[in-house]
């Protein structure tokens, strides 16, 4: 996997928090570095953004329990293929088991597991080696809130955690914990785990639509193979960006640096709805116009950056992109 991403919905959960909050949301989001349009698109957006979302709000707040603070104000989840997932199933842990077959639908921050073992049952998210300790916290105990809510709206109520540890060592009170939580918390353990009671697997929810489930699984699945194909064009990005001033960037360069056949990565890009030489116009596009816009580089030398052989060919595609020459683009952007 390349870069790691987020659902649309999980910076939008974030963003009504923070408006529930009373908290400045547009100041927030301008600090993070967060366009309001990424708020309220469905494409998925990078990890980063989710992190400086956190750093920011913290800041501005200057509350440092923030996330657990804003986990208080979070709507609740609805309306995606997970919930779908659960509604279709017969009780909540075959519900469960379903979901997190699927969780890289909501977040690459997301590989919980379900373990039960010697009478006692919890959800863990594995052992983080490489992560920012302290926005991780905040993401991390806003996302308990949604999940615990969750639980309960699903369970009509029964859902109950016993207790839950997380993996960093500086928090909040523990009675602050309590407060938010209604179970004890341990800091500093190896894992983050929610503990619950084994029973609550066999809860049969009264959403349960059987003849759906079959339809939700293949959604849901689906949705994991368009990640899949967003993935690959992400790579394919990402590789141009590091062969354009070469001179070669071609399909096969760019395959081998992918580590698969021209033909595979053609036929996945198809696959995607795209080809190679879309995204290759489209990154050259964005990145003439950004640097005609936002510096002083001569034309000769956005010609290079491009990866274009002549001036000629950059001109006459600058112009098939925009209705507009370099100049008179550059112009227009930095009058």
């Amino acid at each position: 996997m390349g870069q790691r991403t987020d659902a649309s919905v999980v910076l939008r959960l974030g963003y009504q928090a923070i408006r529930r909050a009373g908290l400045p949301a547009e100041t927030i989001l301008s600090k993070a570095g967060v366009a309001l349009n990424q708020i309220g698109t469905n494409e998925r957006t990078p990890l980063s953004a989710q992190h400086a979302f956190w750093a920011a709000a913290a800041e501005v707040s200057q509350d440092p329990d923030i996330g657990l603070h804003l986990g208080e104000h979070l709507p609740l989840y609805r309306g995606q293929v997970l919930e779908h997932l659960f509604v279709s199933s017969d009780n909540f842990g075959e519900g469960l088991k379903r979901a997190l077959a699927y969780q890289r639908l909501i977040s690459d921050a997301f590989h919980a597991r379900l373990v039960c073992e010697d009478g006692r049952c919890y959800l863990t998210n594995g052992v983080q080696v490489v992560k920012d300790k302290m926005i991780n916290r905040h993401f991390t105990e806003s996302a308990m809130c949604g999940i615990l809510r969750f639980f309960k709206f699903i369970t009509e109520g029964q859902f109950k955690p016993i207790y839950i540890d997380f993996d960093f060592a500086q928090g909040a009170a523990a009675e602050e914990y309590q407060r938010v939580y209604q179970c004890p918390v341990s800091l500093g353990q190896k894992e983050t785990r929610l503990y619950f009671d084994p029973a609550i697997l066999r809860y049969p929810l009264w959403q349960a639509e059987p003849e759906l489930s079959q339809l939700h699984e293949q959604l849901a699945l689906e949705k994991l193979q368009e990640l899949a194909r967003y993935d690959l064009v992400g790579e394919v990005r990402r590789a141009i960006g590091a062969t354009l001033e070469s001179g070669e960037t071609t399909l096969e360069t760019i395959a081998t640096h992918l580590q698969i056949t021209p033909r595979r990565l053609r036929t996945q890009l198809s696959e995607a709805n795209t080809s190679f030489q879309q995204i290759l116009s489209d990154y050259r596009c964005r990145l003439a116009k950004k640097l005609l816009a936002n510096t002083h580089e001569s034309v000769e030398r956005i010609v290079y950056l491009t990866g274009f052989s002549e001036p000629s060919t950059f001109y006459r595609a600058f112009k098939r992109w925009t209705q507009e020459t370099p100049v008179e683009y550059r112009k227009r952007k930095q009058r």
